[in-house]
């Protein structure tokens, strides 16, 4: 379930900073959906310092629990939830 407060890395694989970049969700779910049927939430990113800078809406279907799939393969796209 998402919630105000997690933290998701990136899979793109696109690190030039030095390591993944990281989000945080700063707004649950809303209950309307975009053009395309999806839920979305509100992120901020988070510097290397943990500044947040960046606030933007995000679709909920790409952020995800486990870095692999149902099947056991590993995702290439998206975020993934941060161990706490």
């Amino acid at each position: 379930m998402i919630q105000p407060g997690q933290n998701y890395y990136s899979l793109d694989g696109n690190h030039s900073s030095g390591g993944p970049r990281r989000i945080r969700i700063t707004s649950a779910p809303i209950g309307a959906t975009d053009i395309d049927g999806m839920r979305k939430v509100q992120v901020v990113t988070i510097t290397r310092d943990g500044r947040e800078i960046r606030p933007r809406w995000m679709r909920a279907d790409q952020l995800h629990t486990t870095p692999t799939t149902r099947g056991g393969a590993p995702r290439r796209t998206g975020y993934v939830l941060e161990d706490t």
